[in-house]
């Protein structure tokens, strides 16, 4: 049965290409279909003449990179014969934010901006305005991770065609820098041999290029020759260069942050002209400075490195070093050239910005460089991880924070439960809100997904921030159970407990349900994880729909921002809860089912019981809000334990404890379970 379904599914997931028949309806009039390349998967389109005029290819083809959701994301791109993108059609996605969330139009607009721009263009998603960079393009707010995707994969599919098809862009020989040569070199050595490049600009030659415009600022015959910028460019990725001019500690973050197909560029200046303006923002582009080579723009990143000089060097005013990625075969032993662009505005209230160009032939020195076996590709996720850098720090220290309390310190937090609501609020907002980190079950179909359609799980890596929680979720989950993300790192789990404590506060009437239809309602979400897994295996399009009964895209990945219906859902649970406490949590949450049965595996039981524990006493039963304590022994039923700690208190005080309370002897003498005793 297992193998009927297996096969099934990749039927349903097949990736085959698409056929004549079905791409003609996607050529305009006037073009016609022509025949598909017999060495790469790819059509001629040609004209009324018969003539070639643009190719057209599916990128699955030869980017066969997962999208968010797990499932293939594939695109429909038409390209000129000089590299520029005519038109992008969406084949297939399902990104839950674009198929049930935002909306599908979002997406389109997104892939409408790429119309008219070229593979020589500097593109890049960014969320600037700056109209004097043609190769920027608007991501989608709540859909980073998806819109990224989709810029690798047009980028890296484009690319390959382009190498294949498109004159003057014809594979190159890459050549690497040799590691193993050195020669020790002063300063003056290293200008004369021409590994530093120096460049002095003028203040004339910068208001040479406004000539005849507005912007064109008067210079006196002196002012003319004064040095506006002192500019030195190099490779940093020769040794014989960069441990001739940096300090160990910047050469050392150097080599452990550069991957190897990046190469790494030093750009140092003095002179009152900024290269950078104030709008730079580190570990991003640059839209002041351009990389190309053969007239295409390399993709090109900020390190953000501190850079220290060695004593014998001279002091510089401005320095950055410069990721070049070497994916789009940039060979860093071949001619290559820097732009600098340059905006000027007039002096009126309504000025257009105007933007020039100071561009520089860079010539490496041959004898440096040496070609190597193709080095493995810098994996397209790598800058959205390097990039959140400082979030996820964050978040690795108060997810270990949080471990170390629940382990160590249960009694103490059970006992100030200020601190567990500051945690809760640190999850709504940090987590939730700020960075988007709400686990939904659509990542666990994603996966399924992926891995029955023989696909890679790098699309995961797109969100670093959410999956660092499911690192650590599923750790807990081995250890004690589903309580530490239902409990402490839900985003919406802590809306509903907060909308109780409102309730609590107006003095709402409290819904108690009955221990008898409690132990019925809470099979509910098992019921619909079964749902949604059939729905994913034999209706694929109805599992999108069937998945908005997790009210957590509407309410934390949106913040409300949503048609009327599903702010009236995600409400709706909100509301009850101010009567019944975390009533989606206990019983609706397909999430919180499939932790239940994952928590199954647990090898602690690890909150505290006493053999008196449910006789005589039943204070921890009575308090429990979740109803996860067995009113006949007082076990904890893990798979509904949310791990609030409020029996953790009752079980340590002596004036809510009757078995404390009774017994007159030493807590010593009370016999008390380890965690591998009781609860199984």
């Amino acid at each position: 049965m297992f193998r009927f379904f297996f096969i099934l599914l990749l039927f349903i997931y097949s990736n085959a290409s698409m056929t004549k028949e079905q791409i003609a309806p996607y050529v305009k009039s006037g073009l016609k279909l022509g025949e598909k390349d017999i060495t790469i998967p790819i059509w001629e389109i040609l004209d009324e003449n018969n003539n070639l005029d643009s190719y057209i290819f599916e990128t699955f083809d030869y980017a066969p990179i997962a999208g968010f959701s797990g499932g293939k994301m594939n695109l429909l791109v038409r390209i000129n014969l000089e590299g520029k993108f005519l038109e992008i059609h969406i084949l297939h996605q399902d990104e839950p934010v674009f198929v049930s969330g935002i909306g599908i139009e979002p997406f389109i607009k997104f892939l409408a901006q790429y119309q008219g721009k070229s593979l020589k263009d500097n593109i890049k998603i960014t969320s600037s305005k700056d109209t004097t960079n043609s190769g920027n393009i608007d991501g989608v707010s709540k859909a980073t991770a998806s819109v990224k995707i989709a810029n690798d994969i047009i980028l890296g599919s484009t690319v390959q065609v382009a190498k294949s098809k498109l004159m003057g862009v014809a594979p190159k020989q890459i050549h690497h820098p040799k590691q193993n040569l050195f020669e020790k070199q002063t300063w003056k050595e290293l200008l004369a041999n021409n590994l530093i490049t120096n460049i002095k600009i003028t203040k004339g030659q910068i208001e040479d290029l406004f000539d005849n415009t507005a912007h064109k600022i008067e210079l006196s015959d002196e002012e003319k020759e004064e040095i506006a910028l002192d500019l030195y460019i190099t490779d940093l990725s020769i040794p014989t260069i960069s441990r001739n001019l940096l300090k160990e500690s910047t050469l050392k973050s150097l080599n452990g942050h550069l991957g190897k197909t990046n190469e790494a560029i030093l750009i140092f200046a003095n002179g009152p002209f900024q290269f950078l303006t104030s709008k730079f923002i580190p570990r991003s582009s640059p839209d002041e400075l351009t990389i190309k080579q053969d007239d295409f723009n390399l993709n090109i990143v900020d390190g953000d490195y501190s850079i220290e000089f060695l004593p014998n060097i001279p002091n510089f005013e401005q320095a950055i070093i410069l990721e070049v990625d070497k994916r789009y075969d940039f060979d860093p032993s071949s001619l290559w050239n820097l732009d600098i662009k340059i905006i000027r505005g007039n002096d009126t209230i309504f000025s257009i910005p105007l933007a020039k160009y100071l561009s520089f032939n860079i010539q490496p020195v041959k004898k440096y460089f040496e070609i190597k076996e193709e080095q493995k590709q810098t994996p397209l996720w790598l800058t959205s991880i390097y990039e959140q850098k400082i979030k996820l720090i964050s978040l690795i220290i108060f997810l270990s924070s949080l471990f170390i309390i629940l382990y160590k310190y249960q009694l103490i937090l059970s006992k100030l439960r200020y601190k567990r609501t500051l945690l809760l609020i640190i999850t709504l907002f940090f987590i939730g809100w700020y960075n988007q980190g709400q686990l939904s079950l659509v990542t666990v179909l994603g996966v399924l997904k992926a891995l029955v359609n023989s696909q890679s799980l790098t699309f995961l890596l797109y969100d670093p921030f959410s999956l660092i929680i499911w690192f650590f979720v599923l750790v807990s989950l081995v250890i004690w159970g589903r309580g530490t993300f239902c409990g402490w790192l839900c985003p919406y789990g802590v809306l509903q407990e907060f909308s109780h404590f409102l309730g609590r506060f107006l003095n709402f009437p409290k819904i108690k349900v009955s221990e008898t239809l409690n132990n019925k309602l809470v099979y509910i979400k098992y019921f619909i994880l079964a749902t949604l897994i059939l729905s994913v295996i034999f209706a694929p399009k109805i599992a999108e729909f069937l998945i908005e009964i997790e009210p957590f895209k509407t309410s934390i990945t949106l913040i409300f921002d949503r048609e009327i219906p599903y702010i009236i859902y995600a409400l709706f649970w909100l509301f009850l809860g101010m009567f019944l406490f975390k009533g989606f949590c206990r019983y609706f949450c397909p999430l919180g089912a499939f932790f239940s049965i994952v928590g199954k595996l647990r090898i602690l039981n690890w909150l505290p019981r006493r053999y008196e524990c449910g006789n005589p006493c039943n204070n921890c039963h009575k308090s429990c809000n979740y109803q996860a304590i067995d009113k006949k022994d007082g076990h904890i039923k893990y798979s509904d334990c949310f791990q609030c700690m409020d029996c953790v208190q009752i079980y340590s005080d002596k004036n809510l404890c009757k078995i404390l309370i009774k017994n007159t002897k030493n807590e010593k003498d009370i016999k008390v379970f380890k965690w591998s005793e009781k609860n199984v």
